[in-house]
Formats: C-alpha cells, sequence, structure tokens
C-alpha cells in the first residue's frame, strides 16, 4: 500500500482534498476522508460543494443517509461504509486503519509535524508500505526526498 503525506505549508487541507478526491473519482474510484474535528468536516463538505464552479463533488457526512452509495464519505473514523479503498486523514493525525486501504493520503499542517514524523518512523520498516512525501512550492505539489 503507498501512503502520501502532504506537509501543507500554504493550504489547508480543504483546498487540497478536492482536487485528490477529483482526480480518485476520475480513475473510477471511491474516499473516505477522516478528521476528529466536526468543524472541519464541515468546512470539507463546503469545499467540496465548491471546489469546481460548474460542479460540484458528490459527498455526504457518516450517517447522514446510505453511506454505501457516497463516492465520497466524511468521517470521524477510518470505516470505509462506501466501499473505499483510498483514505485521506485531514486532520493531521495519523490512524493505523489507514494500513488496510489501498492508499492513504495523510495531510498535516506545520503544527503537526512531530505527529507525520512518527507516522513516518513508524511506518519505515513495514515492506508493504510504499511512503512518498509532498511538499508545495509555491502553487505546486513536488516530492521530497
Amino acid at each position: 500500500m503507498q501512503v502520501d503525506f502532504y506537509q501543507l505549508t500554504r493550504d489547508p487541507a480543504e483546498q487540497v482534498i478536492p482536487a485528490i478526491a477529483q482526480k480518485i473519482l476520475d480513475d473510477g474510484g471511491r474516499l473516505l476522508v477522516v478528521s476528529g474535528d466536526d468543524a472541519q468536516l464541515g468546512k470539507l463538505s463546503v469545499a467540496l460543494w465548491s471546489a469546481k464552479p460548474e460542479s460540484f463533488i458528490a459527498h455526504q457526512r457518516s450517517g447522514e443517509g446510505d453511506d454505501s452509495l457516497q463516492p465520497v464519505l466524511l468521517a470521524n473514523e477510518a470505516l470505509a461504509s462506501n466501499g473505499a479503498r483510498m483514505i485521506a486523514l485531514a486532520d493531521g493525525e495519523w490512524r493505523d486503519h489507514a494500513l488496510g486501504f489501498d492508499r492513504a493520503f495523510y495531510l498535516f499542517p506545520p503544527e503537526k509535524t512531530d505527529n507525520a514524523r512518527a507516522a513516518w518512523r513508524a511506518l519505515a520498516d513495514r515492506p508493504d508500505v510504499e511512503r512518498r512525501y509532498w511538499k508545495q512550492d509555491g502553487g505546486k505539489w513536488r516530492q521530497g526526498p
């Protein structure tokens, strides 16, 4: 499985998740977005509705309808009741449940760098995990060393 570490130095998760979600949906996949912060989930919902002026990214919060129908599900826990094989951890908190997915996007702001370092080290010796680090360089994402 692949874990992509996204260091958020310029844009918050609410601006990054819609682009990740759209790419996954374009590839025919589903996404579970996890945050322990209800306010952040609300901001993510607004961002998914308004990410592109010509359309929106269909989604809902877990438990507010039939989760299994949602291409993007927003949740407090890493339970993919929508059948997602991709997970985005939006709040800078690593969850080992993410290792049960095909790919994890771990987004962390500067104040959660220590959490990211601990997760990076914890995953270093796992032969089944490929780690990648991404950082913002101006308006683009660049893969770091």
